[in-house]
């Protein structure tokens, strides 16, 4: 473990020195100021004799430093390929506070019933001008908003609804695909 001549420092004091005999689990070192003191062997550890800064600082190697500091690629994102004819998808927001200026007074049935004939206007204009999709946008809450619309969503036979993105919007939007007869 420790032998004659090791360079050694205390661990729970300041005190570095030389080792000059080990006995059993006692260590006798020399300190640095010429003292001569006896330490159990858990209570110091050997030190490398390239102890001081100027080596400390050689023994680093630079060119793992510089890798480690490189400002990292950024990292490469799949886009979306969007064709130069395709048309944004329009994106209709339901809050209330979208729709009227002040909702003072109103109820939540007020609220809701004027919520959910916003939407059918929107589906049926969707429908009539041949749109194939949009987007609701209705918020999270507690779900009274997009039980409802899910409800007006499923009265129609030629819609399909989903979730929307939710990168885009998160949970609170519901996207409507609105499939076209040849007849209308």
């Amino acid at each position: 473990m420790f032998s004659k001549g090791d360079k050694v420092s205390v661990l729970d004091d300041a005190v570095d020195g030389v080792v000059i005999s080990v006995k059993d689990k006692e260590v006798v070192i020399e300190t640095t100021d010429g003292f001569v003191m006896t330490y159990f062997v858990n209570e110091i550890i050997k030190v490398n004799d390239s102890s001081s800064l100027d080596d400390s600082i050689k023994r680093i190697n630079i060119s793992e430093v510089k890798k480690e500091k490189a400002i990292p690629k950024p990292r490469s994102f799949v886009k979306e390929r969007k064709s130069k004819s395709e048309t944004p998808v329009p994106e209709f927001d339901l809050h209330i506070e979208k729709l009227v200026k002040n909702k003072h007074g109103m109820s939540n049935y007020d609220i809701l019933t004027l919520q959910s004939e916003t939407a059918k206007r929107h589906i049926e204009f969707a429908i009539k001008n041949r749109i194939p999709k949009i987007v609701f946008i209705h918020g999270v809450g507690e779900g009274v908003l997009k039980a409802e619309l899910d409800f007006l969503l499923g009265r129609y036979d030629n819609i399909d609804f989903q979730e929307a993105n939710y990168q885009k919007y998160g949970q609170g939007a519901t996207e409507v695909y609105i499939k076209q007869s040849k007849n209308n």
